[in-house]
């Protein structure tokens, strides 16, 4: 028997690690996944991110026991678990999709010693981007520092294709003890968010639906956060219940099907979504650091406030700021924000606020469904002005002038900020000199005033 360990990969189509285990042990695969077994708080974990491995394991447990086979679940420490396993069931081999983040690249390290140990071959596989990090380079064979000739050099490339669907398994030959599906309560959690349903098949069901004709319109829609206009992929490609090579595939098709120019430019603009998505992996391969500091390091040595009654109101959504105020508020309500939405409250963290990237990354790890490692880092990185191809340090969003161009008649907020709802829309768009409504507070600061601080503090470094 050969042994498929499932880690951030739960899908059935187009998943290499287990394809090659199915054909080369002729569906003789155990599917395994190790629950960890940590309570309470966590770093990079909350309730958003934990229902929906909840949602994604039930959903791939439905698909193996479709295809003859289910799902062994034990909980622990990977090691010793994996070990127990193999052990148990005499298996030759143990294959494994790797890890993009250095955490994971360790603990792949580890469990390939204690599996040679065991005299157990070992098979690891690439399926979290398109292409493995190291191989979209400069002519120099140097990563790429800057997103456009990135771009640029991953356009250039034709991307692998797809695998074909998976055939029935072979039936065990001695059945293994397994847990039951996990719950939020095995980690000591709350209720969740609602997010959205998890698994393969409803991420397959949103990737029709949006490529079936939203994603035309996404170069125009795509910033307007109160349009249901953007794909809502981002934790189906975070869980792996989405092939990336899959979906580039398909947006390549809806590109080359597209007809007019103004359509083509929004499959086109969707698929430069995408490309960043693989600029932050190889970023976050190539500097692992930038998990714990600035990838410009001529800005690690930055003034930030500490955190306190601030963050706390940022977090809360209780800011005094309409538009960021309902970010967060969707955040907690949904366990997701949308993008252009989430460029407004993080760039608010860091330069209104002056706070550390690192608090707002984290909280926005514990709190989204779709965190990602590497895209979370560079999108707070980015909104900071210490990023890799960051928005420059001077280029400060303002609010209010963000919400007159993207929420211009306050749909958005409204939505999420109800005590807001019979303010008139213009009222949004500018600092109020008194409250905007009964139980709704004043801005806690003024943008302008802060701006200039922010300005001053990246000015003494940036010499």
């Amino acid at each position: 028997m050969l042994i498929h360990w499932f880690r951030r990969d739960f899908r059935l189509r187009d998943n290499p690690a287990l394809h090659a285990a199915h054909t080369d042990g002729n569906g003789r695969v155990i599917p395994v996944y190790i629950l960890s077994d940590w309570q309470g708080s966590h770093r990079w974990s909350g309730p958003a991110r934990q229902a929906t491995l909840c949602g994604a394991l039930r959903s791939l447990n439905g698909q193996l026991e479709s295809l003859g086979t289910r799902l062994v679940l034990r909980r622990g420490d990977v090691l010793p678990e994996l070990e127990r396993l193999l052990r148990e069931t005499n298996a030759e081999a143990l294959y494994f999709n790797r890890s993009p983040d250095p955490a994971g690249r360790a603990l792949e390290q580890r469990v390939e010693a204690m599996a040679r140990t065991c005299g157990v071959r070992v098979r690891g596989f690439h399926e979290v981007t398109v292409f493995e990090p190291d191989r979209v380079l400069t002519k120099t064979g140097h990563p790429f520092r800057v997103f456009t000739p990135f771009s640029r050099a991953w356009l250039q490339r034709e991307p692998p294709a797809p695998l074909p669907p998976l055939k029935p398994f072979a039936p065990a030959p001695i059945p293994l003890p397994s847990l039951p599906l996990p719950t939020l309560a095995d980690w000591g959690l709350g209720s969740a968010p609602a997010i959205l349903e998890p698994g393969e098949p409803a991420a397959h069901r949103r990737m029709e639906t949006f490529l079936g004709d939203p994603v035309f319109h996404y170069a125009g829609e795509r910033d307007l956060p109160a349009l249901d206009a953007t794909s809502h992929l981002s934790a189906d490609l975070r869980w792996g219940t989405l092939s990336p090579r899959l979906l580039v595939q398909r947006t390549r098709d809806a590109l080359a099907h597209a007809g007019t120019a103004a359509r083509r430019e929004g499959a086109r603009k969707f698929l430069g979504e995408l490309i960043w998505r693989e600029f932050y992996m190889a970023v976050l391969w190539h500097w692992p650091d930038v998990l714990d500091w600035e990838f410009q390091p001529r800005f690690r040595g930055l003034k930030w406030d500490a955190p306190g009654t601030a963050f706390q109101r940022w977090c809360e959504g209780t800011t005094g700021f309409p538009l960021v105020d309902a970010g967060m508020r969707q955040l907690a309500a949904t366990g997701w924000m949308h993008n252009r939405v989430r460029m407004v409250v993080s760039m608010f963290l860091t330069k209104d606020l002056h706070m550390d990237w690192r608090h707002g990354e984290a909280f926005f790890m514990r709190s989204l469904a779709d965190g990602e490692i590497a895209s979370n880092n560079g999108g707070w990185q980015w909104s900071a002005g210490v990023g890799a191809d960051a928005a420059p340090y001077f280029r400060i969003q303002n609010p209010w002038t963000q919400t007159a161009r993207y929420d211009p008649d306050g749909s958005y907020i409204k939505r999420w900020v109800p005590e807001l709802a019979d303010v008139p829309p213009g009222l949004l768009t500018k600092a109020p000199s008194s409250a905007l409504a009964p139980g709704y507070p004043l801005p806690m600061v003024d943008h302008a005033r802060e701006r200039e601080i922010t300005l001053d503090r990246f000015a003494a470094l940036a010499r």
